[in-house]
């Protein structure tokens, strides 16, 4: 894999406005906020599609643990994301559901949290049940509108998500995966998948010069995760080390 050295400006094949999709708060910092600080700090325009709230989430131990399941959970994570944003100088956000992030003539709508389970082999499946109200119980082609008008709107040039399998599994992760690249087809436009650490292929981006800011973006993200160091502690006490590298793999 080729790393490449930290001038954003060659990053995407030197496409500005590259429009990333991601599932949940939180997600956007951990697979690629090194990326996002650096390409928002080169005044290339990056925005940023967050297909829901992250109502399902899991919370961190504490105080705040008495959010789970609750309405205000969505409420705290959105203002976490809010401030996250800031941290990482991005500026230009919405959630999917909403103008500009909404097909024309429809009335704003809420794309919630699927959830999720655990399954045997130590990735994530579908939770027993959704919502109605979920992301991956709503009519699919609404979905796929919503960002088509937001990357057409926003003039983006590149579109970034996860790879087929959603990173570790989720299925609103693998739903972004699929929406994006029909997304990307249909304005033909070029499609980069965010990379596993353990992959040798593709690119890889070094983020060191906004690592710091990476790590602040993380610490807003106080209900969904914990930084020790130089480390994410997860909800589950999951560990692992807050990436310097982040890596992407152009598909189309």
């Amino acid at each position: 894999m080729s790393e490449q050295a930290a001038d954003p400006n060659t990053w995407f094949d030197g496409r500005s406005r590259a429009m990333f999709v991601h599932a949940h708060p939180d997600d956007e910092t951990i697979c690629t906020g090194g990326t996002l600080a650096a390409l928002a700090e080169a005044g290339l325009e990056p925005l940023l599609v967050t297909l829901t709230r992250g109502e399902q989430g899991e919370v961190t131990p504490g105080p705040l643990q008495a959010l789970a399941g609750t309405h205000g959970l969505a409420v705290v994570r959105q203002n976490e994301l809010k401030t996250a944003l800031g941290m990482l100088g991005v500026e230009r956000h919405t959630f999917l559901g909403v103008e500009p992030a909404r097909a024309e003539g429809l009335p704003p709508t809420i794309y919630e949290d699927s959830g999720m389970a655990w399954g045997s082999d130590g990735r994530a499946t579908a939770a027993p049940e959704a919502s109605r109200d979920a992301l991956t119980s709503a009519p699919a082609v609404e979905a796929l509108n919503d960002l088509l008008a937001a990357a057409y709107l926003a003039g983006a040039q590149a579109i970034v998500s996860y790879d087929d399998g959603g990173g570790y599994g989720h299925p609103d992760h693998r739903f972004a995966h699929r929406l994006s690249r029909a997304v990307a087809q249909a304005l033909e436009l070029p499609f980069w998948e965010i990379v596993p650490d353990a992959d040798e292929t593709g690119e890889s981006y070094d983020v060191s010069p906004w690592f710091e800011r990476k790590v602040a973006a993380l610490r807003a993200h106080g209900t969904q995760l914990t930084v020790d160091g130089e480390e994410i502690v997860h909800v589950g006490g999951q560990r692992e080390p807050i990436r310097r590298v982040e890596r992407f793999r152009r598909l189309s």
